[in-house]
C-alpha cells in the first residue's frame, strides 16, 4: 500500500526536469527581451542624443548581465539530464535534436558570449557604433537562441522530415520540414512574444515603483516644507524650499521606463492573443487531445461551449460545475459556430494527457493574466491621452502588481504545453516512460534533491540581486564617458557645474 504511494523513478525524473526547467526558462524569458530593449535604448541615444536613454540603457545592463549569467548556468545544468535521466530519448532523438541544440551553442550562444564582454565594459573602450553593433549582436543571439531551442522542442511535438530505421531510432531526411516543422512557427512566435511582454511588464513594474515611491517623497517633502514654512511670507527661504518640493517632477528614467513599457503592453498584448489563437489553431489539428483537456472537453460535440470554469474529471469522463458559454470553443477552434470539437472520450486513453487537471488549469492562468495584460495596456493608453500617466497612482500600483505576470504567464504556458504533450516525449511516437534512463528511484531522489537545494541557495541568491538592483533609483551620469573624453559627438554636452569641483550634468545638446 505504501508502495503504492511513492513516486517511481520515471515520476521523479519527470519533476526533476519540470523543476530545472521552470527555474531556468524565469532568465531567458526576461533576458530575451531586455536584450532587445537595451539595443533600442542605445539606438535612441545615437538617434537622439538624449542622456535618458544612455542612463536607462546602463541602468539595466547590469540587470540583464546577472540574468543573462544565471540563464546560462540553469541551462547548461539542465541539459545534462538528457545524458543521466533521458539516455533513451537521446539514443532514439539525439540525431534530429541533437544538432538542432549544437547550432544553437554555435550561431547563439557563441554570437552572445563573443559580444557580451563588449556590450558590458565597452562603452568607453570602442566607437559608438561598434558598441551599438555589439548590443544589437548580442540581442540577435537571444533570437537564435531561442529558434533553435523551439525548433528542438517544436519537432517533439510535431515530428516531421525524419525517417524511423528498425532499431528504433530517428534519423533526419529533410532538415528543412525537421527545422520548419509544423507547429514551430506559432511557438516560436508566442513565445518571443511572450518574452517581449515578460520584459515589458517588469520594466513598467520597475519604473512605476520608482515614480510612486518619489511621488510619495514629494508629497512627504512638500507637507513638511509646508509645516515648516507656517505663516512664511511669500519669497521667505522656507515657503521656497515647500514650493520647490512640491514642484519638484517625476524621475525622468523612470518616466521612461513606464511609458516604453506601456506602449509595448497596448500594442503587442492584442497581438499576443491573436497568435496564442493561432498556435491553439495548430494544436487543435495537430495534438487534439492536448486541446481537447486545456478546454475541459470529454465529449465531442458540434457547438461546443468554451469552458470558464470547471472541475475535470478524467476518471468520470466529464468537467463538472462548468461555467461556460455556449458555441464559444467551436468558433474560435474551428472558426464555424456549430463546428465540431472532438473530445477526450473519443481519443483512446493511453493517448490522454497524465494530468488533465493541471493542463486545464494552467491554460486558463495563462490566458486570464494575458486579458490582464491587454487591460492594463489599455488603461495606459487612457491614462496617456489624458496626461496622467505618471501621476495616476492605481495605474502605478496596477503596473507593479503586474509586474511578475508575464513569468508566471509563460511557466503556465510552458506547462500547458509540456503537460499537455504527455504520455510523449516525441508526440505520437515515443512514451515518456520508453525514454527514461534505467536509473534507480534512489539515485534520481538525491539528484533532485541537491538540485533543489543549490537552485534555491544560488537563484534564489541572484533573484534577491536583482531585486536590490530594481530598488536603485535610476540616476543620471550612470557610468558617463570618463572626463576629458568628448561626448559632443554623441548628441550631450557637460552642463556647467554648480559648485567647483562638482561632477558636471549631462543634460541633451542644444
Amino acid at each position: 500500500m505504501i508502495d503504492a504511494l511513492l513516486p517511481s523513478a520515471l515520476d521523479l525524473a519527470r519533476f526533476q526536469f519540470a523543476f530545472t526547467v521552470v527555474w531556468h526558462f524565469l532568465f531567458p524569458a526576461f533576458t530575451i527581451g531586455l536584450a532587445s530593449y537595451l539595443a533600442v535604448l542605445e539606438g535612441l541615444w545615437l538617434w537622439t542624443g538624449k542622456a535618458v536613454y544612455l542612463d536607462t540603457f546602463r541602468y539595466w545592463l547590469k540587470i540583464f548581465a546577472v540574468a543573462f549569467a544565471m540563464g546560462v548556468v540553469s541551462g547548461i545544468v539542465m541539459s545534462y539530464q538528457f545524458g543521466t535521466n533521458w539516455s533513451v530519448l537521446s539514443d532514439k532523438a539525439g540525431a534530429v535534436i541533437g544538432p538542432l541544440m549544437g547550432y544553437e551553442v554555435l550561431t547563439a550562444f557563441f554570437l552572445e558570449a563573443g559580444f557580451l564582454g563588449v556590450m558590458l565594459f565597452g562603452m568607453d573602450r570602442v566607437g559608438k557604433g561598434l558598441h551599438m553593433l555589439a548590443t544589437a549582436l548580442v540581442a540577435t543571439g537571444t533570437f537564435f537562441s531561442a529558434f533553435w531551442i523551439l525548433s528542438a522542442n517544436s519537432w517533439m511535438h510535431t515530428p516531421a522530415g525524419y525517417a524511423l530505421l528498425p532499431d528504433g531510432r530517428f534519423v533526419p531526411e529533410d532538415w528543412w520540414a525537421v527545422i520548419f516543422n509544423p507547429s514551430f512557427p506559432y511557438r516560436l512566435a508566442h513565445t518571443v512574444t511572450g518574452a517581449y511582454l515578460t520584459t515589458a511588464l517588469i520594466v513598467g513594474a520597475v519604473g512605476a515603483w520608482h515614480l510612486l515611491r518619489e511621488r510619495q517623497g514629494r508629497l512627504a517633502r512638500r507637507d513638511a516644507g509646508v509645516e515648516a514654512a507656517g505663516g512664511a511670507a511669500p519669497g521667505s527661504a522656507a515657503a521656497d524650499r515647500g514650493r520647490e518640493a512640491s514642484e519638484a517632477g517625476p524621475n525622468p528614467r523612470a518616466r521612461l521606463m513606464f511609458s516604453m513599457a506601456m506602449w509595448m503592453l497596448l500594442i503587442v498584448a492584442p497581438v499576443q492573443a491573436v497568435l496564442g489563437d493561432l498556435h491553439g489553431g495548430n494544436t487543435f489539428e495537430h495534438q487534439p487531445a492536448k486541446v481537447a483537456a486545456m478546454e475541459g472537453h470529454f465529449p465531442t460535440e458540434r457547438g461546443a461551449p468554451s469552458i470558464l470554469f470547471g472541475l475535470p474529471d478524467a476518471e468520470a469522463g466529464v468537467t463538472r460545475m462548468q461555467v461556460a458559454i455556449p458555441n464559444l470553443a467551436s468558433l474560435y477552434l474551428t472558426h464555424d459556430w456549430n463546428g465540431e470539437v472532438r473530445g477526450l472520450n473519443d481519443i483512446p486513453r493511453d493517448h490522454w494527457p497524465t494530468n488533465i487537471p493541471l493542463v486545464f488549469w494552467a491554460f486558463r492562468v495563462m490566458v486570464g493574466l494575458g486579458l490582464l495584460m491587454i487591460t492594463l495596456g489599455v488603461a495606459g493608453g487612457v491614462m496617456r491621452l489624458r496626461g496622467r500617466l505618471y501621476e495616476t497612482p492605481w495605474l502605478l500600483r496596477a503596473a507593479i502588481a503586474m509586474g511578475p505576470a508575464g513569468l508566471v504567464a509563460v511557466t503556465a504556458g510552458w506547462i500547458v504545453t509540456e503537460a499537455g504533450r504527455q504520455p510523449f516525449t516525441i508526440y505520437g511516437m515515443l512514451r515518456t516512460a520508453d525514454s527514461a534512463s534505467p536509473v534507480a528511484l534512489p539515485a534520481v531522489a538525491t539528484s533532485l534533491a541537491a538540485f533543489a537545494v543549490v537552485y534555491f541557495v544560488v537563484f534564489g541568491a541572484g533573484i534577491w540581486y536583482l531585486f536590490k538592483l530594481f530598488q536603485q533609483t535610476p540616476r543620471a551620469q550612470e557610468g558617463a564617458p570618463p572626463s576629458g573624453q568628448p561626448i559632443r559627438t554623441a548628441g550631450i554636452t557637460p552642463a556647467p557645474s554648480a559648485a567647483p569641483g562638482a561632477a558636471p550634468a549631462i543634460q541633451p545638446a542644444e
